[in-house]
Formats: C-alpha cells, structure tokens, sequence
C-alpha cells in the first residue's frame, strides 16, 4: 500500500476518504499479513481509526469501511489487544443483532452483511472476542432474527452469516454452545430453521447450490448443539421429543436432490455428522410405512413394508467413501461418522438390522479368497478389523457383530477368525462363550448358498476361506522325531517371549486372553480343549 492511501486514512482530510477506502481494500484484497503495519504500529492506528468512521453519524462509506476492518482482521498479532466490547457492540447494531433496542434501526442489507464478516473473522481469530460474545448480544441476536425468517424476506447472504458466526461461536466456545441450548432454546428454533429453509428452497424436492451452502451452515450449527448429554435441568420427555422432531426432519431431508454432486457429498457428510449426535431411539424415525403411492418412486426402497430408502443412502454413502478413499488418515476420518451412524441404525431395530445386512452381509458366494480380500462392503469392513486406528477397528467390528446377532459362529464364518478374534478378546468370547444373542429373535436369516454348501468342509475357519489340501509335514517320520521336533518349537517360542517379541496366554475363565510365564502352560488347556471339540463334535 503506498504512503499517500495510508496518509489519506489517517488524515483529517475527509474529501478523497471514499477513495482511499476503495484503493486500500482492493489492493488487500488477497493480505493475510500485514508485518509493513504490525511492525511500524500503523495496523493499530488504522484500526482505531476505521471504527472512529463507523461511529461517525452518517458515515456514507460503512460498506468500505467494515471490508477494511474485515482485511485487518486476517493478521491477528494484535487483534487480541485491539478489540475493545464497544467495537463489537457497534458491529452487533451495524449486523442488526445487537440489543432490541437497536435492532429497529434500519440499516442497509449490504452493510448488514458486511459487518456479520467481520464478526466471524473476529471469533474466529481472537480469543478475546470468543470470551466477549459470552456477555453481549451476539447471540439473543441471532436467535431473535430467526425467530423472524419465516416473515422477513431477508437476503441469502444475511441468513448465511447468520448460521456462520452462529457455528463458529458454539464450536468455539462451550458456554455459548450450552447457553444457546439450555436458554435459548436454540436446538428448537434451529431444527425449525431447517424445516423452513427445505420449504422454502423448492417445491420441486431440489436445491440450488445456495440451497445446499445454507442447510449445511444449519446442520454444523445443529451438530454443535446436540454433540453433548443431555443438559441439567431439561426433562427427559422434552429432549426426547426435541430429538424425535430433528429425526423426523433429517429423514425428509435425505429425499432432496441436487444436481451437483459434490454439493449432495457435502450435505450427505453434514446429515451423518448430525446423526452420531442423535439418540439411537430416535433412528426408528428414518424409515416409514409403505403407501401405494410410493412405490413407483425413484426414492422408494420397500422392505418389510416400509421404505428404507434413507437407509440404503446411509449404506451407499460408506461405499462410495471406500471406493474414493485415497489417503489412510482421511479415510479414517471420513469412515467413523457413517461407521458410527450404522453401528446405531443396526442397534435401533431388527428391521434396520435385517435390511443393511442383506446389503453388506448377504448369504456368501465367493468363499475361495479371504474375507478382506475383494470390493464388496464385507471385504472393506473385514480390512478395517486389523486396522492400526483402533477407533475405526472397533467400529467395524461392532457392525459386523450386531448384523450377525452377536453369534460367534457366524462371525467368524464371515469374518474369520483371524479377523474377529481381537474384538472376541475385547468381548471375553474366546473359548467357545457367546454374545449376547438373547436380544436377538430366534429366528435363523442364514440361508448357505450351494456354492457354500459345496466346499463348506475344506474352509479354514481362520482365514475364512477356502483352503486346498496341504501334505502333512509330519508324514514318514518316527515319534522321536515328532517329539524332537515339537520341543524345537517350544524352544523357539519360549526364546521369542524371553525376548518380549510375543506374549503366548490362554483363556482366562472371563473368556479374554491371560498371559502365561512358561510356553509350557499352555499344556494345561489341552484337556480342556480335547473335552470342548468332542462336546460340538
């Protein structure tokens, strides 16, 4: 920036102010650091002075002036020190959300917008300013003009910014996040935000692309306010119709269509944010009863009489993330929030249940390579078992579990044992013991496809696939050389744990593995695992 456009702001000249604004901000228009100011100390003169403008009655270039506060705003070396609660109080009435008594000002939309920039610069850069919107108006404001949506033709760009520093002030801050909640009821209003802002997008069931940036500015603010337990002094009924209501309007949502297909990804990972926050009691409300009129639509997916269409985008969404996932970590962190999602939907209902693990789980076919082995959803989630996350590990565990009803049996004819005996171990389901299976109905939904039927007997059940006869490497030699041989082992073995590269152990009687002193112990499990073969055979 020149010397002249600076001296002109700083000046007392007011007859070319305008256009020292104009060339000011269009010069830093791309500056996120301003190390020419900071060091010289004019970056805190310019500030003061862009405020003592605003304040100015009649100030004809606010527009000018608040995008110069916003552009100064980016370098926060000073930012802390410089916001003083009046600065914010004037944007708040410049935003139109400061006190009701202020809020019947008129201001012009552009300015409006503006300064709701600025503010989300602020909460976002400065800690002082996070500390201060606890005690101002920010947030009754926001929460008040809401209130009014419905009424009030206001601009795109307005309820835009709105949701903005509303999802940065209860992201930031979790005071603000359980005052908004608890006091303000913001859970309510902004679940009937959404509801409006579906209404009003189109009457056809498809969004713009605006449509979608909106719903999901509500849908992180809505994330923010239900990611917690439920707050003291609420009753239990009242959170419970709260969530209920929010499921009810998450499930119409998912019948919306856009044409741009990275705006639906983006609305689709914003609904199963929101969706590890909601009860499991409340994921009965995303599949409803079958009428006639339903079935011929493309968003009719019809099961046991009702239509589990929200169900079979969950389920789609996880394949698509397998298909697309590229990098480990941001596989990992795309995976836990539908893996999570799921893991509720299937612990919801047995019908929720039935349906994905006829998707994921179907009767098997291809058993001549390994259970992780492959492109179907089973072989992904079989991969995940032994995954270094052990988040993800779990919750791909958990999954698989619950759609085999907890059955240790059929786990592992699903999974092999190889992969599932971490979450066995984890469950204290070594040594023969079952999950709990009595929740379950008794019926059997196992139906052995020929295929399986065929080579049933030659599958390990370790590996969980079809494994061709191997010669004994035992065969042709002499009892002293089996034994020579086995002691060769055990000397191996017992050099391997001396060394703390293996931990040899046995089954506790909680069923979860204890470790052994001496390779040698191991021998007592032998008659106990001679007695449980002969009991199943």
């Amino acid at each position: 920036m020149d010397a002249e456009t600076l001296n002109r702001l700083l000046g007392g000249d007011r007859s070319r102010l305008g256009e020292a604004l104009e060339q000011f901000n269009k010069h830093n228009a791309q500056v996120f650091s301003f190390s020419n100011l900071t060091t010289t100390g004019q970056w805190m003169l310019l500030w003061t002075r862009m405020f003592e403008f605003l304040c100015e009655p009649g100030m004809p270039w606010l527009v000018e002036c608040l995008m110069a506060i916003k552009i100064l705003s980016r370098d926060k070396t000073y930012l802390n020190e410089a916001v003083q609660a009046e600065q914010l109080d004037c944007l708040l009435d410049l935003a139109g959300i400061g006190p009701e008594s202020s809020a019947s000002v008129t201001v012009a939309e552009e300015v409006r917008v503006e300064a709701l920039k600025c503010l989300s610069n602020f909460i976002f850069q400065s800690r002082k300013c996070q500390e201060l919107c606890l005690g101002n108006t920010s947030t009754e404001g926001i929460l008040r003009r809401i209130k009014t949506y419905k009424d009030d033709n206001l601009c795109y760009d307005i309820r835009y910014f709105d949701m903005k520093v509303l999802y940065l002030l209860t992201a930031i801050n979790c005071d603000i996040r359980r005052k908004v909640r608890d006091d303000l009821h913001g859970l309510t209003y902004l679940t009937e935000t959404l509801h409006l802002f579906m209404s009003q997008a189109a009457e056809a069931m498809e969004f713009s692309d605006k449509d979608v940036e909106l719903i999901n500015e509500v849908l992180k603010v809505l994330f923010n306010l239900a990611d917690r337990s439920a707050p003291k002094g609420m009753p239990e009924d009242e959170e419970a119709s709260q969530f209920h209501r929010l499921a009810i309007v998450i499930h119409d949502l998912f019948f919306y269509r856009t044409l741009n297909r990275d705006k639906i990804g983006s609305l689709h990972s914003n609904i199963v944010n929101l969706l590890t926050s909601i009860p499991v009691s409340c994921y009965n409300e995303l599949t409803t009863p079958l009428n006639g009129d339903e079935l011929e639509n493309k968003t009719c997916v019809p099961f046991e009489g009702r239509n589990v269409f929200v169900l079979s985008v969950l389920v789609d969404f996880l394949r698509k993330h397998f298909q697309k996932a590229e990098k480990k970590t941001e596989h990992y962190e795309l995976l836990s929030p539908i893996l999570t999602v799921l893991v509720k939907s299937v612990g919801a209902s047995g019908l929720n249940r039935r349906y994905i693990r006829s998707v994921i789980l179907p009767p098997l076919v291809n058993v001549m390579d390994r259970p992780e082995v492959g492109d179907e959803l089973r072989n992904h989630l079989c991969s995940l078992l032994t995954s270094p996350c052990s988040q993800i590990a779990y919750l791909s565990a958990e999954l698989l579990f619950v759609m085999c009803k907890e059955n240790v049996g059929r786990m592992i004819k699903y999974t092999g044992y190889g992969n599932a005996a971490g979450l066995f171990a984890n469950r204290g389901l070594l040594g023969g013991r079952q999950g709990n299976t009595d929740q379950y109905s008794s019926d059997s939904e196992d139906s052995d496809t020929e295929e399986y039927k065929q080579i049933q007997h030659a599958i390990n059940p370790v590996l969980g696939c079809y494994e061709p006869p191997k010669p004994n490497p035992l065969e042709g030699m002499s009892e002293e050389q089996k034994e020579y041989e086995a002691m060769k082992l055990v000397a191996l073995m017992d050099q391997l744990q001396r060394a703390r590269i293996v931990q040899p152990c046995k089954i506790g009687e909680d069923g979860r593995p204890q470790p052994v002193e001496h390779i040698l112990e191991l021998q007592d499990e032998i008659p106990e695992q001679q007695r449980d073969h002969k009991r199943k055979t």
